[in-house]
């Protein structure tokens, strides 16, 4: 793998409901460390399919994937590398519902075995760098959209990963809200050399990365 790169990608594909769904089709891609990618293309494309293989929430079918110097074709241990490696920012955001604010970034940290207190001080440290120091009992439910996207970002970096993987980090948000998310993650990503990918509809929100990646029908267009 080259040194550069943090992703590499030959060949992948993988089909849905026994092959009668095609998803990614001979998919060929290299993203750089420290990289703000945005990928783009319409419902269906492939586009959310080929994050969540870099991700390794899902397995391919045929190719290769490497993703931090790591086979995720060969590799048995998935979880280990996830808890590792990556932070995932969701549209939806996907935090407990009956968990704190807290509780919430904290539970990352359970994979890598740390004490209470190493936890604590660190999803602190997290909730005040998105500005939710105030906010650390609060259920998900008591806080506004933009407000839960912040948590979400918060939990992705509890374990300090290699690469952020966002699936339509602003699409359930209004326009300010939204733009309030985004310029958090992009100086996140200019202050901490974090990997940033981007799965978006939106070509505003994509001209903000380094590099933009369009996906239809399972491939990549050039």
């Amino acid at each position: 793998m080259n040194k550069e790169n943090i992703v590499e990608i030959h060949n992948l594909q993988k089909s849905f409901d026994n092959g009668k769904i095609t998803a990614l089709n001979g998919i060929n891609l290299e993203i750089k460390r420290g990289e703000f990618v945005s990928i783009i293309g319409p419902s269906g494309s492939g586009k959310s399919t080929l994050l969540n293989m870099i991700g390794a929430l899902d397995k391919a079918d045929t190719g290769s994937i490497v993703v931090s110097g790591n086979d995720l074709i060969q590799k048995k241990d998935l979880s280990e590398f996830r808890s590792r490696e990556i932070g995932f920012i969701f549209q939806l955001h996907n935090l407990i519902p009956n968990l704190s604010v807290l509780e919430n970034v904290e539970i990352p940290m359970y994979e890598k075995n740390m004490s209470s207190s190493q936890m604590r001080k660190r999803a602190l440290e997290l909730l005040e760098y998105v500005g939710l120091s105030d906010k650390l009992k609060r259920k998900p439910t008591e806080l506004s959209g933009g407000e839960r996207q912040r948590v979400a970002i918060a939990r992705a970096l509890a374990n300090e990963p290699s690469i952020i993987l966002a699936d339509e980090p602003t699409g359930s948000l209004d326009s300010k809200t939204g733009a309030m998310i985004l310029n958090r993650l992009k100086d996140l990503h200019e202050k901490e050399n974090v990997t940033l990918i981007m799965v978006t509809h939106d070509m505003d929100v994509a001209s903000l990365a380094d590099r933009t990646i369009r996906v239809l029908d399972g491939k990549i267009q050039n």
